[in-house]
């Protein structure tokens, strides 16, 4: 086989500065999902050490309708549901895993699922392995979303409706309107799935996030990674325990990969009593949250900050990716985020704001903006 298609591509790439490389960790955390700052928090950790000297193994050995059901994915799962105040949770091992297993599985031939779209990659994946039809809507627009029913409806559209947003986008920093969505998934008899990614450990009463509220609702599935806020790794599916026990029966991206790890499933059950119980933190992050809308957000002429995540828009790809290695250089740890992440023309600084830097530090980033975009 020869390699020169690759080449060629990657070239392409690089000429229109989109070539992706890997990067090792330096410089000061505005990049990472740690908005916490849990991912070395020593009270998981410790959970974690206690279980292996108790005997938990680290691999799971196979698949969970296999071998690999350990009692750690159970009782994580009874913890979740009770935590998010639903029925039932599915543990996965991570949030693109999740999102095509929600997708790909749940809306049926004959179905309509509407997207906001701005949705995550992972949706736009599940969504190709669906039978359902798919429209996308404008980003947080609820009347687009009417729209796209009603005209599917009078086109003669006869099964379920799925409403598919993220809560908190985690590109463009706003989130949805969900009482508005949840008024409107309710007079179509909708399904309604809320990625939360973004929104949990950070928003909502205990970090429940941003559909706290909603997520015990008959027509809600909600979906909590635990590799942002909470500082671990995976997900987690909650709704109706009818959904969960389909998904268990019928969801490939379940059914044949192997489970966890069950040391893994004993670090989120701890990071769930840890965001819990960090109402402290939540708040040292809304500080700087105030603190880069001040030296940030007012001298570049941004708008303020809706959460802990501030886009910088600069447009074309290349100018992004400049910036990004000025910033770096600097000792700022910014990427720049170029299509098809986000859409043409929209390239980025993605500025993320977590417990990892101080107020100095934010004040600091905020100076460096200022010079190197006057």
């Amino acid at each position: 086989m020869t390699s020169e298609p690759f080449r060629s591509q990657l070239a392409a790439l690089d000429k229109r500065g989109r070539l992706r490389r890997l990067a090792p960790r330096a410089g000061r955390d505005f990049a990472s999902n740690d908005y916490l700052g849990l991912a070395s928090d020593p009270l998981i950790g410790q959970a974690v050490a206690d279980a292996v000297a108790r005997g938990v193994p680290v691999g799971s050995g196979g698949s969970r309708l296999l071998r690999g059901n350990a009692p750690e994915h159970e009782g994580l799962e009874a913890k979740a549901a009770a935590f998010f105040r639903t029925q039932a949770a599915l543990f996965l091992a991570n949030g693109f895993a999740a999102n095509c297993a929600l997708f790909s599985t749940l809306p049926q031939r004959g179905d309509l699922i509407v997207a906001d779209e701005l949705i995550h990659a992972s949706v736009h994946d599940g969504i190709r392995l669906s039978k359902a039809a798919t429209v996308f809507a404008r980003h947080n627009d609820v009347q687009s979303f009417a729209d796209l029913i009603t005209a599917w409806r009078m086109e003669g559209g006869k099964g379920r409706i799925w409403i598919a947003v993220e809560t908190l986008y985690s590109m463009d920093g706003d989130t949805a309107p969900l009482s508005d969505l949840a008024t409107l998934a309710a007079r179509h008899e909708a399904m309604l799935i809320l990625d939360e990614a973004h929104g949990t450990g950070v928003f909502g009463p205990g970090g429940r996030g941003l559909s706290a509220g909603l997520d015990g609702l008959h027509n809600v599935v909600t979906l909590h990674t635990c590799g942002k806020a909470m500082g671990v790794e995976g997900a987690l599916i909650c709704g109706p325990q009818i959904i969960i026990d389909y998904l268990i029966n019928r969801a490939r991206a379940f059914i044949f990969s192997t489970a966890p790890s069950p040391l893994m499933a004993v670090a989120v059950s701890a990071a769930l009593d840890r965001i819990e119980q960090a109402d402290d933190l939540r708040a040292r992050l809304k500080t700087l949250r105030v603190d880069a809308a001040e030296s940030i957000c007012a001298p570049l002429r941004l708008p303020q900050p809706r959460s802990q995540i501030i886009p910088v828009l600069l447009g074309e790809d290349r100018r992004a990716m400049a910036a990004a290695a000025a910033l770096q250089e600097a000792g700022f740890d910014i990427r720049g985020i170029r299509p098809p992440t986000v859409p043409p023309g929209t390239s980025r600084l993605r500025i993320s704001l977590t417990l990892n830097v101080g107020r100095a530090d934010v004040a600091a980033l905020g100076q460096q903006l200022q010079r190197m975009l006057a």
